[in-house]
């Protein structure tokens, strides 16, 4: 059973998703979650989720991505 879950209630978020939520290209947050300093993802098999709390932190502390 699927439910429609808000996406500021999420816990992770699609790479969509987190494009559609932060105003951030699909291309850069696939860049930035390669990254080895990358603390706001998990992989679920091949399927890169962005922890939403953890992304919201990220962007709130840096002035340039």
């Amino acid at each position: 059973m699927r439910t429609n879950v808000p996406i500021w209630e999420k816990l992770t978020l699609t790479i969509e998703e987190a494009a559609d939520y932060s105003n951030i290209g699909v291309n850069k947050l696939r860049e930035l979650s390669r990254r080895s300093n990358c603390n706001f993802t998990i992989y679920v098999g091949k399927k890169c989720l962005i922890k939403r709390k953890e992304f919201e932190k990220y962007v709130s502390n840096n002035i340039e991505l």
